[in-house]
């Protein structure tokens, strides 16, 4: 297993948290006995600027801190004297039957961590079993994503100011063979990621997200301070609201996931 193909579960277990200072660098994959240690990998070989834009959050990353803190305080009650020799850990989302109750998030511009980016996200997902949600900013496109063979994908969606591009983005995917479109409803405004900041974050040059070729929507330029904050603003609708959703509803035939609920109110 590559670098990149372990890559999924260190997204999805960021939220755990590792105390680097006391931790062992690890040189070699068969080094590694805890899913954690990624992120020493990581740290240890990425750019400066291209890990913190992976591990860091907004602000002085509060809310990173409570998820984490949140992920510590999930515990397991085992029951005693029940045959375990047989476990299915099987489950089913929208009707497709996954592998485990675990999905792989949408990440953005996987190929600023290794050269086949998210096609080895979604051949190890494919042959896990379970579901990759490709970010619309990703540094492959969904028919890159899809000619890596079959899987169950969802596709992440940011509504731009020009509905025209959102239009397109939604009937590629469709084509693709993905399943459902995964709206993004809470970053109207990008959080302030002051690590990007320092690090007047732009995407390598000889890397676009894929998926806006053509439309000149697919470089993030350097600027004074973070060029992807630039970006979004620029280009993201900051006035996206329920009305949107419903229009949404009304151009594709995919179930559609709000992503980033996070009251009760709104659900």
């Amino acid at each position: 297993m590559n670098l990149m193909e372990s890559w999924i579960f260190f997204v999805l277990l960021r939220v755990v948290g590792l105390d680097i200072g006391t931790a062992l660098m690890f040189h070699n994959m068969e080094s590694v006995t805890n899913v954690m240690e990624y992120e020493i990998l990581a740290k240890e070989r990425l750019p400066k600027m291209i890990y913190d834009y992976y591990a860091s959050g907004a602000e002085d990353q509060w809310t990173l801190q409570e998820n984490r803190n949140a992920f510590s305080k999930i515990l397991f009650r085992p029951r005693i004297l029940v045959d375990v020799s047989n476990i299915d850990t099987t489950t089913s989302v929208l009707g497709y039957k996954i592998s485990m109750p675990i999905m792989v998030a949408p990440t953005a511009m996987q190929k600023m961590a290794h050269p086949e980016g998210e096609c080895a996200t979604a051949r190890a997902t494919s042959a896990a079993g379970t579901i990759m949600t490709l970010s619309s900013w990703g540094t492959s496109s969904v028919e890159e994503v899809a000619s890596t063979g079959p899987g169950i994908r969802f596709f992440q969606l940011y509504v731009y100011k020009d509905r025209n591009v959102v239009m397109q983005l939604v009937k590629r995917a469709e084509r693709a063979g993905f399943k459902a479109i995964a709206l993004t409803v809470d970053t109207p405004r990008l959080g302030r990621r002051e690590a990007d900041i320092k690090n007047r974050f732009v995407l390598p040059p000889n890397l676009s997200l894929k998926n806006f070729e053509g439309l000149d929507l697919g470089k993030i330029d350097k600027t004074d301070d973070s060029g992807l904050a630039s970006y979004v603003a620029g280009q993201v609708d900051q006035s996206l609201s329920w009305k949107d959703v419903k229009w949404l509803q009304t151009i594709t035939h995919l179930p559609i996931l709000l992503k980033g609920v996070l009251t009760a109110e709104d659900v």
